[in-house]
């Protein structure tokens, strides 16, 4: 199998017509690209990230280049508060929130358990987890009747991973917390799915992992390589619009790259 990176552009067909959607983690990477493909199926996109940078303008240019509003709002997801201050932003700002999509991450790798410091277990709880909680029933009133959450997981959050101890155990969370949000807002109509990829290039692996590590970065996968963010934004479209999915709540899509799991 070739390790040649591809990149897998996305025809809009207007699968997201009239739709608000908030990513956060959408300045870079999984975000941007899901961002920029709502924008291509006609959604009005807003982005929640860290902190104000050219990544974050940039995809607001791109949202803006397909013909939709995008907004962008910076500031630290692991406040409880500006959880709930971005998703009233996006609906004072675009008139209403239809599609949510939970991706912010952190991940600092450590090689051995005891380097795992308290203080960075906690703060990646906060940003895995605890914002998803936080976002999403801050928007469940304006999702109620038909909205759609992605939460972005992962595939050491179905296997673990020795070296991402607290990145693995918060995606484990994510699983657990779409399984049960997906029988929770059953009655509301909010449809709860979750995309949890293999190994993916994003600003987070240069940015977190050794330079001998990213070299071979996704090696081990079936198919030799990791993915593009632009072939993995697909399935947030497929989970977000009602014409493919509407019969679909509390599932886990892992596209991993020819990788298959047991159970």
């Amino acid at each position: 199998m070739s390790r040649v990176t591809r990149c897998v552009p996305i025809e809009g067909r207007d699968l997201l017509s009239g739709k608000v959607a908030l990513v956060t983690g959408g300045d870079s990477g999984i975000g941007r690209a899901v961002a920029v493909a709502f924008a291509k199926e006609g959604a009005d996109v807003a982005i929640a990230y860290l902190e104000e940078s050219d990544d974050a303008h940039r995809t607001a240019e791109l949202i803006e280049a397909e013909g939709r509003r995008a907004r962008t709002y910076s500031g630290d997801l692991a406040d409880a508060a500006h959880c709930i201050d971005v998703v009233g932003r996006t609906v004072s700002d675009l008139g209403a929130l239809d599609i949510l999509v939970n991706n912010v991450a952190f991940q600092n790798p450590v090689d051995d358990f005891m380097e795992l410091e308290p203080e960075q277990w906690r703060r990646t709880f906060d940003v895995n987890i605890d914002s998803f909680f936080h976002t999403t029933r801050a928007a469940v009133p304006h999702l109620t009747g038909g909205g759609a959450i992605v939460n972005t997981g992962s595939i050491n959050g179905l296997r673990g991973n020795k070296q991402l101890i607290d990145y693995s155990a918060t995606k484990g969370a994510v699983t657990a917390l779409t399984y049960s949000l997906a029988q929770a807002l059953l009655e509301r109509r909010i449809r709860v799915n979750c995309v949890a990829p293999g190994p993916v290039w994003t600003p987070l692996i240069p940015a977190t992992m050794p330079a001998d590590k990213v070299a071979d970065f996704g090696a081990q996968v079936p198919f030799g390589r990791a993915a593009q963010p632009d072939e993995i934004a697909p399935s947030y479209v497929f989970f977000a619009a009602d014409q493919l999915s509407s019969y679909y709540s509390g599932e886990v899509l892992a596209p991993i790259g020819g990788e298959t799991l047991p159970g």
